[in-house]
């Protein structure tokens, strides 16, 4: 059976029917002369069924879904991969090809400090804008490095704050753009923000407050080696891929596929973000793309829906009704009125999104942004006008939720404590605070929730019935009692071990050391009668077992823990 080997015009090729035979007999390609001029191809096919996607999102770098047709990127080693499942599929123009010098960068478009941000800058002015911006406002704003590229261009992001050199108990928010090299509108889009942000604080009353009270970090360009794969001065040849021809937005670590989904080793910008992940506590961001307009929610990775899927509409929709108020009729309509949980448009692993949240407790989100991945220059404007205000309102978001500090009830010093919704929370969903400040960010639809506040060699502490609200901020700070806090017989350190108490009998025994593997716990009347002796096999990692005493009577109780270090014992009532 023959291939279909086509190459059309770009606007043709968007409503071609690319026919979906299937070949038991793959033929002969000449994969060389296809990948002469570059490492990756972009092309389209027919599916069958969606089902046929989870295994094909394994081979090849799916862009887009549309109905049956798929579109999609491919190195070389990929594409060979493909072509034995036998699908007849089409060539197109390479999406970072198609416009001219002219249609980048018109002439007579802004430059400089005061640019209009109506084209697309060389590597070098890219530079020069983001050094610009720090230098401009130096008590608002600082170049942040996040490492290099392959071909060593500079991965950095500005962090924007009141007080930008001192980390503050406010949540952390970060955009990143362009991860596909070839999506630029969110690149543009990024530089304008950050100009936006700094120009009007002191003078919009909105601006300051979002800046006094968020530490705001923003990175425009996250695969500069493949924006300016044909070279520094233009984005013409952008391409998807970085330098070693690997989709970086399928490169992450992934809470279903494990560390390496796509076989690849992760690549020097995968680490570099991952390592920026580490050194800081975002709650929330927006990775940029284009080729869709969709705001993309998690997962993408399993069926499953988030703890947080009602919050993700939520959002999700008050950035795309936003963008219809200020926005031509067709701009941003497409999947459920411009939203889509992303398993459900089609399933990716190894994406930068379910990492930040699966991982970091982050609520990033995937925004494609324009349905051309590189759009004449003269639209850059437009599409600002579209965007800004959601941009604003998504920035806004993270100040709101439940937030606080943790400390120690004796000395006052901040913790590292998980927050923790039971009944709620799950596929790490649950939020961990800061240090040195002690303070946590927990993002949530509005309701009642009990949170569970926990810290090793703390007392769980149970806040019930913390009531939230859809664009409110809930404060609780919440204080944490040692373990330890005296004797109670002689020989036996006294620790909180049991959670709840009082109790029905089902218990958590929380372990005052750590690296218990092996122990033995019995529980004693009041006229010291032993009632029970069990032997416990506790795995390396855990920090509390489970008993179940719903076999006592109601009444107090004490309960003594015996490791090869110490004893320990609490008491506990049971109801």
């Amino acid at each position: 059976m023959i291939k279909k080997l086509l190459l059309l015009p770009l606007t043709l090729v968007l409503f071609l029917p690319v026919s979906s035979l299937y070949s038991q007999q793959s033929e002969n390609i000449n994969t060389h002369d296809l990948f002469k001029n570059s490492g990756e191809i972009y092309f389209a096919f027919d599916i069958g069924s969606p089902q046929e996607l989870e295994v094909l999102t394994r081979i090849i770098s799916i862009s887009n879904v549309t109905g049956n047709q798929v579109f999609a990127y491919a190195n070389r080693k990929e594409f060979q991969e493909f072509v034995e499942l036998g699908y007849s599929y089409t060539l197109l123009p390479h999406p970072g090809s198609l416009l001219t010098e002219d249609q980048l960068r018109p002439p007579g478009s802004g430059k400089g400090p005061s640019t209009m941000w109506n084209y697309y800058p060389s590597y070098q002015e890219y530079l020069d804008f983001m050094n610009g911006f720090a230098a401009s406002y130096p008590d608002i704003c600082k170049v942040v490095p996040i490492g290099t590229s392959i071909q060593g261009r500079e991965l950095i992001a500005v962090k924007i704050s009141d007080n930008v050199d001192e980390p503050e108990a406010e949540p952390e928010f970060f955009y990143t753009s362009s991860i596909h090299g070839d999506e630029l509108t969110g690149y543009v889009l990024m530089l304008h923000l950050i100009d936006y942000l700094l120009s009007n604080y002191g003078t919009d009353a909105r601006i300051t407050n979002l800046v006094d009270n968020i530490e705001i970090y923003i990175n425009p360009l996250a695969n500069p080696d493949g924006t300016y794969w044909g070279g520094n001065n233009s984005v013409n040849q952008a391409k998807r891929y970085n330098a070693n021809w690997v989709d970086l937005n399928r490169n992450y670590p992934d809470p279903e596929d494990g560390p390496h989904p796509d076989g690849n080793q992760w690549q020097t910008e995968t680490v570099a973000f991952m390592a920026f992940a580490d050194s800081n506590h975002f709650v929330m961001g927006a990775n940029f793309h284009g080729g869709a307009e969709v705001f993309n929610y998690p997962w993408d990775t399993w069926s499953k829906l988030a703890a947080d899927d009602t919050w993700w509409k939520f959002v999700g929709r008050e950035y795309v009704d936003t963008v219809y108020l200020h926005s031509f009729g067709g701009y941003f309509s497409g999947f459920n009125n411009g939203i889509s949980n992303g398993y459900q448009w089609y399933t990716i692993s190894g994406g930068r999104q379910d990492y930040m949240n699966y991982w970091h407790s982050d609520r990033e989100v995937t925004l494609e942004i324009s349905d051309i991945k590189l759009i004449p220059a003269s639209q850059l404007l437009n599409h600002w006008e579209y965007n800004y205000r959601s941009l604003l309102n998504y920035i806004e978001q993270a100040s709101y939720g439940i937030q606080g500090i943790v400390t120690d009830s004796v000395t006052g010093q901040p913790l590292i404590a998980e927050i923790f919704i039971p009944g709620h929370d799950m596929d790490n969903s649950h939020v961990f605070t800061k240090l040195p400040s002690g303070y946590y960010s927990r993002l949530l639809w509005e309701g009642t929730y009990d949170v569970r506040f926990s810290a090793v060699g703390y007392f769980p502490k149970m806040i019930y019935n913390v009531n939230v609200s859809n664009w409110t901020t809930t404060n609780l700070d919440v204080k944490l009692v040692p373990l330890n806090v005296g004797s109670m017989e002689p020989g036996c350190k006294r620790a909180a071990m049991v959670y709840p108490n009082p109790s029905n009998g089902l218990i958590d025994l929380y372990l005052p050391e750590q690296g218990i593997t092996d122990a033995e716990v019995e529980c004693f009347n009041m006229n010291g009668k032993r009632l029970l002796l069990r032997h416990l096999n506790i795995s390396d990692e855990a920090s509390f077992v489970r008993l179940n005493m719903g076999n006592l009577a109601p009444g107090l109780y004490l309960v003594k823990l015996t490791t090869s270090n110490a004893s320990y014992s609490d008491r506990i009532i049971i109801r």
